[in-house]
Formats: structure tokens, C-alpha cells, sequence
């Protein structure tokens, strides 16, 4: 198995399509703001909606940062339409139905190696992994540890 994606990596380019099917090119955004990329496991599940609109709620935040969200499920781009409109997110979800980028990155599985992983990247304007959360029961804490990150990247505080 490759290894995982750690902290001082450079962040692997991809393309996949967002819940519209628009192909996103993460290399479009590299160098140009800060990145957020959170795998989780699956559409309309209690910890991935919360963690989904805890990323909505915190838009502002984001963008106040110079960030760019992605969420990344292997679910279809159909049921991410729907997923994305039913709870109004303001960010692109993407579709990795084959879990290339999700082995790209080595997310591993959780639970008996049943349920795929919940982990979030924080990547800088550079392209270098600054932080990385790995937490399935922790939904919340995704958001807020992206965020932590963030700050502590721009200087600023709370």
C-alpha cells in the first residue's frame, strides 16, 4: 500500500467532477489560496452531514482566510447534486467514485476496514500539507482543526 500523505508533502494534483459534473483541477487552485480537502465517508449519514454543514456554516471563515473548501466522497455525482442542494453547500463536493484520490492520499479505512476514512488536509498556497485531522467520530472537530490551522498559517487569531 502506498503511504499516506503527511505533513511537509506536497499535495498530489487531481481532477474530479464537483456534484454539477464539472471537472475541478485541484492544480487550478494551488498557488493561489489555501486549500481544504476533507474525505468522508458517505452522503446523508448523521457525522457526514454535520461535518458537511459545519463546513457551510463556516464559509465566511474560510473565504476570510483565503481557502478554498473541497468535501470528497466516493458517492455519485447525482447523489451529490442532491446532497449539496438539500443542505445549501457553498463549496464543490467531489465525486471519487473509483477512491483513486482517496488512495492517492492513503485515507485509510476505518472500522474493520469497512467504513472509508473521515480526514481532513490543510494545504497551503504553496501546496504543502500543513495539517492533516484524522478523526471518524469527531465530525466537528474536522472544521475546527482546519480552521486552527489556518490561523495559525495567517498569524491571526480568534
Amino acid at each position: 500500500m502506498k503511504k499516506s500523505i503527511a505533513i511537509g508533502d506536497s499535495c498530489p494534483c487531481f481532477c474530479l467532477p464537483n456534484q454539477d459534473g464539472n471537472i475541478i483541477n485541484l492544480a487550478d487552485y494551488l498557488g493561489k489560496s489555501n486549500i481544504v480537502l476533507f474525505f468522508y465517508p458517505k452522503d446523508d449519514t448523521p457525522g457526514c452531514t454535520k461535518e458537511a454543514c459545519t463546513f457551510r456554516d463556516e464559509g465566511e471563515r474560510f473565504v476570510g482566510l483565503n481557502c478554498k473548501v473541497f468535501g470528497i466522497s466516493s458517492d455519485p455525482v447525482q447523489k451529490h447534486q442532491q446532497f449539496a442542494a438539500r443542505y445549501s453547500l457553498n463549496y464543490d463536493i467531489l465525486s471519487d467514485q473509483q477512491q483513486n484520490v482517496r488512495k492517492l492520499f492513503g485515507v485509510p479505512k476505518n472500522l474493520f476496514g469497512l467504513i472509508p476514512g473521515r480526514v481532513t488536509y490543510i494545504i497551503d498556497v504553496q501546496g504543502t500539507v500543513q495539517g492533516i485531522f484524522n478523526s471518524l467520530t469527531n465530525p466537528v472537530g474536522h472544521v475546527r482543526e482546519a480552521i486552527d490551522c489556518l490561523e495559525r498559517l495567517s498569524g491571526a487569531t480568534r
